[in-house]
């Protein structure tokens, strides 16, 4: 199956079960909106809290806040998004489809790579067992002409862009011949830059109003925050500040299912250290966020490090954390060092100190930060994609199964009587009663028990519980595991302890 197969079913799957649908869908929709459905905002909520339980409540030194989607307009001032939120954009005069200038050049950069990839998959069908992928990647010689033509690109790229110099910026995508994907043509504007904040009015009278923006990021909200955090919580450096919550951007490109929208939601925590030190956590907080990722069951394989060599204006290290979506490896996390840039913009801004006195050094000093940084969408899309699997069983039927890590299942357990007589729903009815204390729960009755079974395996139901004929008998169930679909006979008076130990397992622990 391509990629682009394997994407299209996911996008479908998603929706037909209740896990995504297209926002405003019966009039046509929104573009690049969606709303989370039944089974999706229990698992977003699942990956959510997750993630507050891993980088909270084990750590001592973080804790949380959610600061308000509007913010005084000076903040954006400080924090440069007034004068520098831009993307360069570029129009096809032929298509009239508006594009990202980076966008384009990145999917070249993206094409030459997938030749790479089909260079090496056509010499490992040739050399089988004994073909050394490392090896033949540095040393075959297309393989090499390509790198070497990748490099050229990102480094004029990373040189036009980083000197906004847009006119530089076309020049490059008319040199590499990059073409319109619409209308095939390379009839280009010039490149113009963009501001993504949405801007809004707040006042009782249109004559007084002030204009003022939905936050286009959630980090700001923690900076202006930071005196309060650090007093009233009595915090020592190093602590860290931490927060999830909407983000609003107006993208004009904005694709790739809920990979990028204009609406979203972001997982960020904020690390105040001395300064001098924030290296040494730079690199902590590089292996920590690399460890939780691999807790939730995704492979070394689908994971990468990307060490940005353009770095903004804040920072003096950055990486992001690739994963291997259906459409390539594309940012899941970022991790930066910011520096003193945000406390001090808002410092030397508001005029208020926003200092930190360090009483085994003695001095007041600005906090260096660290930040890890990470979409709840997006994640949301790894998850999902990292779990959707077609599996061909021995009697040659087809199961569509996720195999969500059970933590973050939507329900984690179905009640299931074998058939709706003898008692079997009343019990039923029991024992989800006692379990949905403990764990979110779903009952069915409906259709023959392989096809709820499947019906579970689809929304990623880890464990299904059957009553049947000797439940009434001995007060024993069949516990059925969604991924190996073993099936054991236990005591329902162990069924919460049972399900409960095997959700713990492979928990991130700091």
């Amino acid at each position: 199956m391509s990629k682009e197969d394997l994407f299209r079913k996911i996008i479908s799957h998603a929706k037909e079960y209740g896990f995504i649908f297209p926002s405003s869908e019966i009039y046509d929709g929104l573009s690049a909106v969606y709303d989370y459905g039944q089974n999706g905002v229990e698992l977003k909520n699942n990956i959510r809290q997750y993630w507050w339980k891993s980088m909270v409540q084990m750590h001592e030194n973080i804790v949380g806040i959610d600061s308000a989607i509007f913010m005084h307009p000076s903040i954006w001032k400080a924090s440069g998004h007034v004068d520098a939120f831009n993307d360069p954009l570029i129009d096809n005069r032929d298509s009239k489809k508006r594009y990202r200038a980076d966008i384009l050049l990145e999917d070249y950069i993206l094409k030459i790579e997938d030749k790479i990839n089909k260079e090496v998959a056509k010499a490992n069908k040739r050399f089988g067992e004994n073909f050394d992928e490392k090896m033949y990647r540095e040393t075959n010689p297309r393989v090499m002409r390509y790198l070497e033509e990748i490099e050229d690109v990102r480094t004029k790229m990373n040189e036009t862009l980083g000197n906004d110099d847009l006119v530089g910026v076309k020049a490059l995508i008319e040199e590499l011949k990059i073409a319109c994907p619409i209308s095939g043509s390379r009839n280009w504007t010039d490149v113009r830059q963009f501001n993504l904040m949405f801007s809004t009015q707040m006042g009782s009278t249109s004559e007084g109003a002030e204009v003022i923006y939905l936050r286009p990021e959630t980090a700001q909200g923690i900076f202006v925050n930071f005196l309060n955090v650090m007093k009233s919580g009595r915090m020592r450096v190093p602590f860290g500040i931490a927060q999830t919550g909407k983000a609003f951007r107006n993208e004009i490109v904005a694709r790739q299912f809920i990979f990028r929208m204009r609406e979203f939601e972001q997982m960020e925590m904020q690390f105040f250290v001395r300064p001098g030190e924030e290296l040494k956590w730079f690199e902590y907080w590089k292996e920590e966020r690399y460890k939780w990722l691999g807790t939730l069951g995704i492979s070394e394989e689908k994971l990468r490090y990307h060490d940005h060599e353009k770095l903004a204006h804040y920072a003096n290290a950055a990486t992001d954390i690739e994963f291997d979506f259906p459409f390539g490896f594309r940012e899941l996390e970022g991790i930066h060092s910011r520096t003193d840039f945000d406390l001090k913009a808002h410092q030397d801004l508001s005029g208020k100190k926003l200092q930190y006195f360090d009483p085994e050094t003695n001095e007041n000093y600005i906090p260096y930060v660290v930040e890890t940084s990470i979409g709840m969408d997006r994640m949301f899309l790894a998850i999902f994609s990292n779990a959707y699997n077609e599996e061909t069983l021995e009697d040659g039927s087809l199961r569509t199964v996720l195999n969500i890590p059970p933590i973050l299942s939507p329900y984690k357990v179905a009640v299931l009587p074998l058939v709706r007589k003898d008692g079997m729903p009343e019990k039923a009815k029991e024992i989800l009663d006692d379990l949905r204390f403990d764990f979110n729960c779903q009952y069915d009755d409906k259709d023959a028990i392989g096809r709820r079974y499947r019906r579970q395996d689809a929304i990623g139901t880890p464990y299904c519980v059957t009553i049947d004929t000797q439940t009434m008998e001995d007060n024993t169930v069949t516990i059925r595991e969604r991924d190996s679909m073993k099936q054991e006979r236990v005591d329902i008076s162990m069924l919460s302890k049972i399900i409960g130990d095997r959700l713990k397992a492979n928990i991130y622990r700091p």
